[in-house]
């Protein structure tokens, strides 16, 4: 049977890792959690839980989850956030095809919970995801702070029962504290990968976003919860591209100094 590593990234997660490890007892062979030098009880907990803890500085979470994913001893790996947490039903689906993995990629449903609420509809679900593959097929890429594991050309995947439970955001005040950084991150990236915004396309993505969640994903149908999701991260859509203008604005005048 192939040994899996489960590998995690973690700063300032003393909320939520000791649940991210207990749903790998019986699934992982081993545990390595990379931390960007948590200030809080991170640490404590990952080395109460008897995992391999490493800290490295961070980069950039796609650099960070390719760094620790180069630290496992199995070519198998299991990839979970800091503030995910495999279901029974998971746990089950792995379980089956442990001792047969014919796909080099396997992907689960992600279930979210904002503020209290399991999120069913809007883009927040199935929001699928690849968690366990063959790390020798594939790395993790994508504009920070977006991430996503890249299998090669060729590659299988397969999508497996059971969602992986995600705490998302506890609440509202969260939420708007993590879109006005993750926009400042993003912009940055596109900033840098050559993305330009124009005058009306902060407004007409962030429009989009809002009617791709809350009609065409029927966001409606969370209450709600499922209209403040929706309309804050429309509202981090606008807030990135703005500030991916302004980078331009500030990077056209200061050639002119």
């Amino acid at each position: 049977m192939p040994e899996i590593s489960a590998v995690i990234i973690t700063f300032n997660e003393e909320r939520y890792i000791g649940r991210c490890i207990s749903s790998l007892e019986g699934i992982a062979d081993e545990v390595i959690v990379v931390d960007s030098f948590s200030t809080d009880g991170t640490r404590e907990i990952c080395l109460n839980h008897n995992v391999k803890f490493s800290q490295h500085r961070f980069e950039g979470y796609v650099e960070q989850k390719n760094y620790a994913m180069s630290l496992a001893a199995n070519k198998w790996i299991l990839s979970l956030d800091a503030d995910e947490a495999l279901s029974d039903e998971s746990r089950r689906s792995i379980l089956e095809i442990k001792d047969n993995l014919n796909h080099e990629g396997y992907i689960f449903n992600r279930l979210n919970n904002y503020c209290g609420k399991w999120i069913r509809y809007s883009r927040w679900y199935p929001d699928r995801h690849m968690r366990l593959f063959d790390r020798t097929k594939g790395r993790w890429t994508g504009l920070n702070p977006h991430d996503s594991f890249r299998l090669d050309k060729g590659c299988r995947s397969l999508r497996l029962k059971g969602d992986i439970h995600h705490i998302l955001y506890e609440s509202i005040e969260e939420h708007v504290e993590k879109i006005n950084r993750f926009s400042t991150i993003s912009a940055d990236a596109y900033f840098r990968a050559g993305r330009r915004a124009g005058p009306l396309t902060a407004h007409f993505h962030m429009a989009w976003s809002f009617f791709r969640s809350f009609i065409l994903n029927a966001g409606f149908l969370d209450g709600y919860y499922g209209y403040m999701g929706c309309m804050i991260s429309a509202t981090g859509t606008f807030l990135k591209y703005s500030k991916l203008r302004n980078l331009q604005y500030q990077a056209k005048h200061s050639t002119k100094k």
